[in-house]
C-alpha cells in the first residue's frame, strides 16, 4: 500500500487499516468524523467504503475526473473514482480482467455508485464517434432498467428490486466495445402487492404521468393512478421525483440504445396489460353440481386487455376462471374458486412482468454486446442487494442473504489470497490469519442433499399434502444439531426459552447476525407456478412480443415436466456469478446508509454499527492488517521521510532500499516493527507509522523555519543590491538628462538671438523699398479674392428649389461659416416665398386653416391626429345643389365660411337634436334640418369663448355674452363630427371680424350658463358611451356629466 498525507490524520484516518485502536466503536467514530467533514469515502486497503450523504456534493466534476485520472490509488483522498481508475488501468495496462462488487443495504447508494463507476470509465476512455456511441448506449441502459426494475421502498426512493451484473468489454487499447447485462431475482411479487409506504415499479407511474393523451388512449389507460388495483395501495406522487420527465428520459434512452418505435409500443402495451390485469374482478357463483365457480364480474377491462393483445375474450376468461388438468390420457376441466382465480390472475401478471423484464435485458444486450470475435478485456460491475434483516423476513430475504453469504465468502478468500500473494512476492513470511469461515453457512443453505434449498425443492415436488409446516418439520429433523440453525422446536429440545423466535419460523446465524425467517409463502414462491391454461392463452394472442414470452404455451411443445423452482434457478445463477467473479480481479465498494429518514448529512451511529457488522468491515480490517498494517514502495517512503536522518537529507544518491534501511536505522525503531521486502517496506502497527508521521511534521516545521529564515535573508540582500544598482543607474541617467536639457536651452537661445539680429539687419537695409501698409493691402486682396471665389462657386452649386430640400454646400473656409449659414437661411426663406406665391388662393387658405388648427390643438386634444387625414371642405351640406336649402343659401349669400350638420344638447334633459350650422363672416346660424328655417342667428361679436374636451370626441360648448339678445337663453352645447375644422374656422373668422383672438379652453371640467343658472359640466371617458357621440346626463339642477367614448 502506498501512503500519503491524506491517509495519516489520526482523528479521521482515510484508511481504516491504520486505525488504532481497532474496535467497532473507533471504526464507527472514524466514519462519523469523516462524514462530518463531508468525506464520504474511506479505504480499507483497496476497499472503498461509501456513506450515502443523501444530497449532491461537488466531488464529481470534470476537474475531479482529471484529478484522479492515472493517479496512484493512495496518492489522493479516498474516492470512488480512485477504485474505478485503478481497475480500469489494471485492465488496460496489465491485461487483467476486473470486477467491481458494490454491496450494501437498500438506500445505501449502490445504484448511484455503479453509475459513477460507469460514468468515470466512460470519461477517461478514448474518444471517437463509434466509441462515444458505445459509451452512450452503456450509460443509457441505466434509465431503462431503473424504470422497470426500481421502486420506492420505505428505505429508498429509488431502490433496485433486482440484482444487476454488467460486463463492460474493452479492446486492447482500453476503448469500450460493448457489454452484457445479467439480472438476478426481480422482486416480481411487488407487481401485485407492496407494503404501505412503498410504491410499485416506477414504470407504471411514469407511463400514466408522462404519456401523451393519444398514447394513453391507444393503450386504453387513464391518467388516474387510483383507478388501478395494483397502484392504489399508496399515493402515486413522490417528492423530488418527476415521473413525467423520467418517462421522457426513458424513451430517449431507448432510442439511443436502438429500440425501434414498434418495439417501444409493444413494450408499453404489455406493461399496460399488466396494469389492467389488476382491475379484472371476479365474482362467485355455484354450478348445478353445487361446486363453487368464479366468473368475470366486469368484462370491460377483460375486453380492453384482449383488444391490446389480439386475443378472444372468451379464451382469456376461460383461462382465468378454470383449469385443465391432465391425468394420463384424460383431460379434466375444473372450475376455480374466487381465491384461486385471483391467485391465477396475480400469477399471470407477475409472470408477464418478470418475463418482460428478462426480454428487456436481452434486448439491451442485443444492442450493446460486442459483435466481433476479436480478443477483448472485461470489467464487471455488480450492483446487488445488501444483507437484509426486517421484522418479517420471507423467501426473498432468505435468497438475498444467501447471495450475500456467497459474496462474503469470495470477499474473504480473495482478500486473503491477495494478501498472501503480496507477502510471497515481497519475500515476507506469511502468517496464517484466523477468521470466520462462512462456508458452513453457505453449505447449510446450498448443500445438494441436506441444504435448505434442496429440502425446499423436495417438498415442492413431493406428492401429497405439502405446506410450510411439513417443510419446517423436515428442517427441524435434519438440522437439529447444526450450530447455525435454530427454531422453536430445536430450542425446546435444548430446553432453551427464547420469546423472540415465534412458531412457523427458523433462524440462521449469518456472518452478519442472526436472521429469523417466516416460512409462510416459501412453498408458493419457490414453486412460482403458472397454470398451463394461462400460458397457452398468452401463446394464442396475436401480440408478437407477448407471444414470444410464453414459448411453453405452444400446444406443439406441451411438456408435463415441471419447470425448475425459483430457488434452484437462483442457486444456479449465483454459482455462475461466483465462477465469473473468481475469474476476475475483484474491487470492492461497500455502501452504508447513515440514517433511516433519508435526511442529508445525518449520521446515526447505531444504524451504521449494524451495517458495519452486516458487511463484516471489522473482520475485513483485521484481515488486511494481519501481520503488517502498512506497506509502501521504498522510493516514495524514502522521499517522504528522508528529512528525519542527516545521512539521507537533503539528497540520497544510492539505492532506495539502502537509503530506507539507513533512515530507519537512525530512528532506532524496534526490529520486530519492520520488515524489508523486495520492493516495499512493511510496518507492523499503525502506532509506529503515526510516530514516524509525528516526527516528520516536527522536522518539516523546523525545515520550514530554516527555509523561511534563509529566504528572508536572501530576499533582503537581493532587494538591497537591486535598489543600489537602480540608484546608480537613475543618478547617471538624471545627470545626463540634465546636461542635455541645458545644452538644448543654450542652443535654442542662441538661435533666437541670431534670428532677431538677422531680421533687424534685413529690415534696416530694405525698409526704403516697402510701404508700411503693404501687408494690409495684400491681406485685403487675398480676402476679397477668396470671397469672390466662394460666391461664384456657390452660384454654380445652388441646391434644388424644392422646399423640402434643406441641403446646402459647406463653407470652404472657416471664416466664412457665419456668412454661409446666413446665406443658407436667406435662400431657404426665398424658396418658401416663391412656393407660396405660386399657390392658388383656396389652397393657401386651406393651409392657413391647417396651421391655425395645429397651433390650437396639437398635443392638446386626442382628436387632432385623426383629423389630419380629413381635408377641410368647409361646405358639407350641398346648399347650392339641394333646393330644400335655398332659403339658407340666401341667408349666407357670398359670406359662407362653413356649413355642417351638428347635434344640439338639450339643456334640460341632456338629449341631442340635429341642427344645421352655417358660419358666415358675420354670423353663426343654427337651422332646423326639416324646415330648413333659421332658428338661431348669432352675431360673432356675441360669442365670448369656446370650450372643448381633451378627448377624441366632438363635444363643444359655445359661451355667449349675457348682454346679447340670444345670450339670455344661455350657452349652447353642440356635438360636431368636424370639430377641429369647425373650431378652427370659427377662430379665424372671429379674429378677422373682431380683430381679437377667440378664447379657447381645452379642459375636462368647465362651467356653462343655462337660463336657470350656471351648470358645472364634467367630461368622463367611458366605454359606456356610444361610438356615435357623447352621452349627456343631468346630475341634479346644477351638474351635468358627459360620457365620451
Amino acid at each position: 500500500m502506498e501512503g500519503s498525507s491524506s491517509l495519516l490524520d489520526a482523528e479521521a484516518v482515510a484508511d481504516l487499516v491504520l486505525l488504532d485502536p481497532l474496535t467497532e466503536e473507533s471504526l464507527v467514530q472514524t466514519l462519523r468524523e469523516r462524514f462530518r467533514r463531508r468525506d464520504i469515502y474511506t479505504y480499507i486497503g483497496n476497499v472503498v467504503i461509501s456513506v450515502n450523504p443523501y444530497q449532491s456534493l461537488p466531488i464529481y466534476t470534470p476537474e475531479k475526473v482529471e484529478e484522479y485520472r492515472n493517479c496512484s490509488f493512495f496518492a489522493v483522498k479516498p474516492h470512488i473514482y480512485a477504485i474505478a481508475d485503478d481497475a480500469y488501468r489494471s485492465l488496460r495496462d496489465r491485461d487483467r480482467d476486473q470486477c467491481i462488487l458494490i454491496t450494501g443495504e437498500s438506500g445505501a447508494g449502490k445504484t448511484e455508485a455503479s453509475k459513477l463507476v460507469m460514468s468515470y470509465v466512460a470519461a477517461v476512455s478514448s474518444k471517437g464517434e463509434e466509441v462515444d456511441k458505445v459509451k452512450e448506449q452503456l450509460l443509457q441502459s441505466n434509465p431503462v432498467l431503473e424504470a422497470f426494475g426500481n421502486a420506492k421502498t420505505v428505505r429508498n426512493d429509488n431502490s433496485s428490486r433486482f440484482g444487476k451484473y454488467m460486463d463492460i468489454e474493452f479492446d486492447f487499447k482500453g476503448e469500450p466495445l460493448g457489454g452484457v447485462i445479467s439480472n438476478y431475482l426481480l422482486e416480481k411479487s411487488r407487481v401485485v402487492r407492496h407494503v404501505r409506504g412503498e410504491r410499485n415499479f416506477h414504470i407504471f407511474y411514469q407511463l400514466l404521468a408522462g404519456a401523451s393523451p393519444q398514447l394513453l388512449q391507444q393503450l386504453k389507460l387513464r391518467q388516474d393512478c387510483g383507478h388501478y388495483g395494483y397502484l392504489k395501495q399508496e399515493g402515486s406522487s413522490l417528492p423530488g421525483m418527476d415521473d413525467a420527465a423520467n418517462f421522457h428520459a426513458m424513451q430517449d434512452a431507448m432510442r439511443v440504445i436502438g429500440f425501434s418505435p414498434a418495439e417501444v409500443t409493444e413494450l408499453l402495451q404489455v406493461t399496460a396489460v399488466v396494469l389492467k390485469l389488476g382491475n379484472v374482478q371476479l365474482s362467485s357463483s355455484f354450478q348445478a353440481s353445487g361446486m363453487e365457480a368464479c366468473s368475470i364480474s366486469k368484462p370491460q377491462e377483460l375486453r380492453e386487455i384482449c383488444e391490446l393483445i389480439g386475443l378472444d375474450p372468451g379464451t382469456l376468461e376461460r383461462a382465468l376462471c378454470s383449469r385443465t388438468v391432465k391425468a394420463r390420457d384424460e383431460t379434466v376441466l375444473t372450475t376455480l374458486t374466487v381465491p384461486q382465480g385471483y391467485y391465477g390472475r396475480d400469477a399471470l401478471a407477475k409472470n408477464i412482468y418478470s418475463r418482460l423484464f428478462d426480454w428487456l435485458v436481452q434486448r439491451i444486450n442485443a444492442s450493446i454486446q460486442v459483435k466481433s470475435d476479436r480478443q477483448r478485456k472485461v470489467m464487471g460491475v455488480l450492483d446487488i442487494y445488501g444483507f437484509e434483516i426486517f421484522q418479517d423476513n420471507g423467501f426473498e430475504q432468505f435468497i438475498i442473504n444467501y447471495c450475500n453469504e456467497k459474496l462474503q465468502q469470495i470477499f474473504i478468500l480473495m482478500t486473503l489470497k491477495e494478501e498472501q500473494e503480496e507477502y510471497v512476492r515481497e519475500g515476507i513470511q506469511w502468517t496464517p490469519v484466523e477468521f470466520f469461515d462462512n462456508s458452513i453457512i453457505c453449505n447449510l443453505i446450498e448443500n445438494s442433499t441436506t441444504g435448505i434449498l434442496a429440502m425446499l425443492d423436495e417438498e415442492c415436488l413431493r406428492p401429497g399434502v405439502v405446506n410450510e409446516d411439513t417443510f419446517l418439520t423436515k428442517l427441524n429433523q435434519l438440522l437439529a444439531t447444526h450450530k447455525h440453525y435454530e427454531s422453536k422446536e430445536t430450542q425446546n429440545a435444548r430446553r432453551v426459552t427464547d420469546a423472540s423466535l415465534p412458531p412457523r419460523c427458523f433462524r440462521i446465524h449469518h456472518y452478519a447476525g442472526k436472521v429469523t425467517y417466516n416460512v409462510t409463502g416459501f412453498i408458493e414462491k419457490n414453486n412460482d407456478l403458472l397454470f398451463r391454461d394461462l400460458s397457452q392463452a398468452m401463446w394464442a394472442a396475436q401480440h408478437a412480443l407477448l407471444r414470444s414470452l410464453f414459448p411453453e404455451g405452444d400446444p406443439q411443445k406441451v411438456s408435463l415436466k415441471l419447470p425448475p423452482t425459483a430457488g434452484f434457478q437462483f442457486k444456479s445463477s449465483v454459482a455462475m456469478l461466483m465462477r465469473n467473479l473468481y475469474s476476475k480481479n475483484p474491487n470492492y465498494i461497500r455502501c452504508i446508509k447513515p440514517n433511516d429518514t433519508k435526511s442529508a448529512m445525518v449520521f446515526t451511529p447505531e444504524l451504521v454499527l449494524a451495517q458495519v457488522r452486516y458487511l463484516g468491515l471489522l473482520e475485513n480490517v483485521r484481515v488486511r492488517r494481519a501481520g503488517y498494517a502498512f506497506r509502501q514502495l521504498y522510493g516514495p517512503f524514502l522521499q517522504r521521510y528522508k528529512m528525519l536522518n542527516a545521512q539521507t537529507w537533503p539528497r540520497w544518491d544510492r539505492g532506495d532500499r539502502e537509503g530506507t534501511e539507513v533512515l530507519l536505522a537512525g530512528l532506532e525503531l524496534p526490529a520486530e516493527e519492520l520488515a524489508f521486502g523486495h520492493t516495499k517496506i512493511f510496518i507492523r502497527s499503525p502506532r509506529t507509522l503515526f510516530d514516524l508521521e509525528r516526527r516528520r511534521q516536527e522536522r518539516v516545521a523546523q525545515l520550514a523555519t530554516l527555509i523561511q529564515k534563509m529566504f528572508r535573508g536572501w530576499r533582503c540582500r537581493t532587494q538591497y543590491q537591486l535598489m543600489r544598482k537602480s540608484q546608480i543607474l537613475i543618478s547617471a541617467w538624471f545627470r545626463g538628462h540634465r546636461q542635455k536639457n541645458r545644452y538644448k536651452q543654450m542652443k535654442r537661445s542662441a538661435l533666437i538671438l541670431q534670428a532677431y539680429a538677422r531680421g533687424w539687419k534685413a529690415r534696416r537695409t530694405y525698409r526704403k523699398y516697402f510701404r508700411s501698409s503693404a501687408s494690409t493691402c495684400l491681406a485685403n486682396f487675398i480676402y476679397r479674392r477668396l470671397v469672390q471665389r466662394y460666391l461664384v462657386g456657390l452660384a454654380k452649386n445652388l441646391p434644388p428649389l424644392s422646399v423640402t430640400d434643406r441641403t446646402w454646400p459647406p463653407a470652404p473656409y472657416r471664416f466664412l461659416d457665419a456668412t454661409n449659414q446666413e446665406l443658407k437661411n436667406i435662400f431657404y426663406h426665398w424658396k418658401c416665398k416663391k412656393y407660396r406665391d405660386q399657390l392658388p388662393a383656396s389652397r393657401r387658405a386651406q393651409l392657413q386653416a391647417r396651421l391655425c388648427a395645429s397651433e390650437l390643438f396639437k398635443d392638446k386634444k386626442t382628436l387632432y391626429p385623426k383629423s389630419l387625414q380629413q381635408p377641410f371642405r368647409g361646405e358639407y351640406l350641398g346648399l347650392k345643389q339641394n333646393p330644400k336649402y335655398q332659403k339658407l343659401h340666401a341667408v349666407a349669400k357670398d359670406k359662407l365660411v362653413m356649413a355642417d350638420s351638428v347635434r344640439k344638447v338639450n339643456r334640460a334633459s341632456g338629449k341631442t337634436v340635429p341642427r344645421l350650422l352655417l358660419l358666415t363672416t358675420e354670423h353663426l346660424v343654427l337651422a332646423d334640418p326639416k324646415a330648413a328655417q333659421p332658428k338661431t342667428v348669432l352675431s360673432l361679436s356675441d360669442i365670448r369663448g369656446v370650450s372643448v374636451t381633451r378627448f377624441s370626441d366632438g363635444f363643444l360648448a359655445l359661451h355667449l355674452k349675457e348682454v346679447s339678445t340670444v345670450g339670455a337663453k344661455g350657452d349652447f352645447l353642440l356635438v360636431s363630427d368636424h370639430l377641429i375644422e369647425l373650431v378652427t374656422r370659427l377662430y379665424q373668422t372671429f379674429e378677422a371680424t373682431t380683430g381679437q383672438a377667440l378664447p379657447l379652453h381645452i379642459t375636462d371640467r368647465f362651467s356653462t350658463r343655462f337660463p336657470k343658472g350656471d351648470v358645472s359640466i364634467t367630461v368622463v371617458e367611458s366605454p359606456k358611451a356610444s361610438t356615435n357621440g357623447p352621452v349627456c346626463k343631468k346630475k341634479g339642477s346644477n351638474k351635468m356629466e358627459v360620457l365620451v367614448y
